[in-house]
C-alpha cells in the first residue's frame, strides 16, 4: 500500500493541537515530524512511553500530547487486552466500554482477567484521514505481517531483551490465510525441537514432539480449522518433511502459523515488558477524564486494580463558615478551594476522580506522590488563608492504597470497594490542618523522604466496619524544627 498523507487536514489539525495549551519547546512539532516521516509499524498502536523516552519528553506532557491529538482527530486511541505470556493482542477496543473482566489467548491457550494495571495498555494509531497505513486494511496484509505486527505489540521482551515478536519471527516457517471451507496445505521440514501451530482465531493449536529416526517419506496430518479450542493437540512427529492439511470448516478467513521450537523451549513463561501506558494510569490522568468524559465502564463486574492510593480531602467547620459568610460567598470560596486542590492532584500524578460536597476524592499512581500532594495541598490552603483573619478554609486529608474495582457510577469512572472505604475512614480521623495515612501507604517506597522533618506519631484506630484495628499515622500541621 502507497501511504498517502492529506497534507492540509494535518497542518489544520496540528494547528488546533498547538492552540489547546502552552506545550514545551519543539513538542508538537516532533509529534508533526513522526506522522510525516515514520514507517508504518511506527504509527500503528503508539506508545506514548517509549515515544516519550527516544525523545527525552516528559511521559505526562507526552500522554496529554496524545490525548489532545486524539481529541483533535489526529490520532485514536486504542484500548489492548495484551497476552502477558506472548504479547499478542488477545483485544481490541476503541472505547473503553469493550473492555470486559477475562480473556483468553489462542495462542497460548490460556486465559487472564483484565487488570487495569497490567495488562490493559492504552496505544494511539494514526486515523486513515491523516496518513495511510497499511494496518488500515488487515484483510491485505500478508499472512506473517497479520500474525506478528497486527496481532501483537513489541513490547513483550525475552530476558536477554529481544521483542518477543522477533523471536516468534526467527522460528516461524509457515504461514497462510485459510479461506472458508478450503483446505490449505502448509509444509515444513524440522529435525529437533517442537513443531507448535496457532492462530490468533484459534480455530486450532497444536504442539508436536519431533522424535525418533528421521522419516523414510513426507508425513502428512488432517488439521480441522473450526470453533476456538481451549488446549493444545499434542502428538509425535519424525524429523523431515512434514505436511500439515488445515482444513478451515468456518465461514470466515483465518490464519494459521507453523513455527518449531528450539530443543528445551519451554511456551508459556512470562515476558519482561516494556513500560507502556496502562488503563491504570489514563483513569489516573486529569486530562483523560476531562477530554472523555463519556468513557464509562460496561464490565459486568468493573475492571480490577491491583493496587491504586487514594487520597480524601475534608474542610473542618464547612456547615458554620456557610451560616457565617453566606451561600454565595462560601461556595466561592469552596470553588477555589477544588481549584487549587486539583491543580496540586495533576502536578503530582493524580486525577481528581469526584467531588462530595466539600470533600474531594483523588486517585495517585503511587503513595510517595500522593503524600507528597497532600503536604502540598495543606500548604496552599494555609496560603490562601493568609490574607483571611477568620481563616475559613481548614482541610483535613486522608490516604490509603489497596487494590480496588474501576466501575461506572452516576455515569461517571469512579473506584468501588473496601480499599474506597478505608481511604474515606481514614481521612474521617483527621482533625484541623492534619493529615492520617494508613500503615499501607506509610511504609510504601518513597513517603519515609518525603515525610522527613514533619511530626509523625502512628495510632491504632477502630474504622467503622473494620473487624480490626488499623494503624494509622497522624501528620500534624508544624514541621519539626531543625535543630543548629
Amino acid at each position: 500500500m502507497i501511504a498517502q498523507l492529506d497534507e492540509k487536514l494535518l497542518d489544520e489539525r496540528l494547528a488546533a493541537l498547538e492552540a489547546v495549551r502552552a506545550w514545551s519547546p519543539r513538542l508538537v512539532s516532533k509529534l508533526e515530524s513522526h506522522l510525516r516521516s515514520a514507517p508504518d509499524e511506527a504509527l500503528f498502536r503508539i506508545n506514548p512511553l517509549t515515544f516519550a523516552s527516544e525523545r527525552n519528553l516528559s511521559e505526562t506532557e507526552t500522554i496529554d500530547l496524545f490525548l489532545h491529538a486524539t481529541n483533535q482527530r489526529l490520532v485514536e486511541m486504542n484500548w489492548l487486552l495484551v497476552c502477558p505470556l506472548c504479547s499478542c493482542v488477545v483485544e481490541s477496543f476503541k472505547e473503553l466500554k469493550g473492555v470486559h473482566n477475562h480473556y483468553y489467548c489462542n495462542v497460548c491457550q490460556a486465559g487472564f482477567t483484565s487488570r487495569l494495571d497490567e495488562f490493559v495498555a492504552v496505544t494511539f494509531t494514526v486515523l486513515p484521514t491523516i496518513r495511510t497505513l497499511k494496518y488500515h486494511r488487515p484483510e491485505e496484509l500478508s499472512p506473517g505481517e497479520y500474525f506478528l505486527e497486527y496481532g501483537a505489540i513489541p513490547d513483550g521482551r525475552l530476558p536477554d531483551g529481544t521483542p518477543f515478536v522477533k523471536a516468534q519471527a526467527a522460528v516461524a516457517r509457515a504461514a497462510s490465510h485459510l479461506p472458508p471451507g478450503e483446505t490449505t496445505p502448509m509444509s515444513i521440514e524440522a529435525g529437533e525441537g517442537t513443531v507448535i501451530g496457532v492462530s490468533h482465531e484459534g480455530g486450532a493449536a497444536l504442539l508436536y514432539a519431533i522424535e525418533g529416526a528421521p522419516a523414510a517419506q513426507p508425513q502428512r496430518f488432517e488439521i480441522e480449522f473450526g470453533e476456538p479450542v481451549r488446549q493444545y493437540a499434542t502428538g509425535k512427529v519424525a524429523p523431515g518433511a512434514m505436511t500439515f492439511a488445515v482444513t478451515n470448516t468456518t465461514g470466515e478467513r483465518g490464519t494459521f502459523v507453523l513455527a518449531v521450537l528450539p530443543p528445551g523451549f519451554v511456551p508459556g513463561q512470562p515476558l519482561h515488558f516494556v513500560p507502556f501506558l496502562t488503563g491504570k494510569r489514563l483513569l489516573t490522568t486529569q486530562t483523560f477524564r476531562d477530554l472523555f468524559r463519556s468513557e464509562v465502564i460496561r464490565a459486568s463486574e468493573g475492571l480490577s486494580v491491583t493496587d491504586i492510593t487514594l487520597l480524601f480531602t475534608d474542610l473542618k467547620g464547612s456547615t458554620a463558615l456557610y451560616d457565617r459568610i453566606g451561600d454565595l460567598n462560601a461556595f466561592a470560596l469552596v470553588h477555589q478551594h477544588f481549584e487549587r486542590l486539583q491543580a496540586v492532584t495533576v502536578r503530582h500524578g493524580g486525577a481528581i476522580i469526584k467531588t462530595i460536597g466539600d470533600a474531594v476524592m483523588a486517585a495517585f499512581l503511587s503513595p510517595a506522590d500522593a503524600v507528597q500532594a497532600a503536604l502540598e495541598m495543606r500548604g496552599e490552603i494555609a496560603a490562601f488563608n493568609r490574607d483571611r483573619p477568620d481563616r475559613e478554609l481548614v482541610l483535613k486529608i486522608g490516604i490509603h492504597k489497596g487494590a480496588a474495582i474501576a466501575v461506572t457510577l452516576n455515569d461517571r469512572l469512579d473506584y468501588f470497594g473496601q480499599t474506597v472505604n478505608i481511604a474515606a475512614r481514614v481521612q474521617a480521623l483527621a482533625d484541623a490542618d492534619e493529615i492520617f495515612v494508613s500503615e499501607d501507604v506509610f511504609e510504601a517506597e518513597g513517603v519515609a523522604p518525603a515525610l522527613a522533618g514533619w511530626p509523625v506519631d502512628k495510632q491504632l484506630a477502630k474504622l467503622r466496619g473494620i473487624q480490626d484495628g488499623l494503624n494509622v499515622h497522624r501528620i500534624a500541621a508544624a514541621p519539626v524544627a531543625k535543630v543548629a
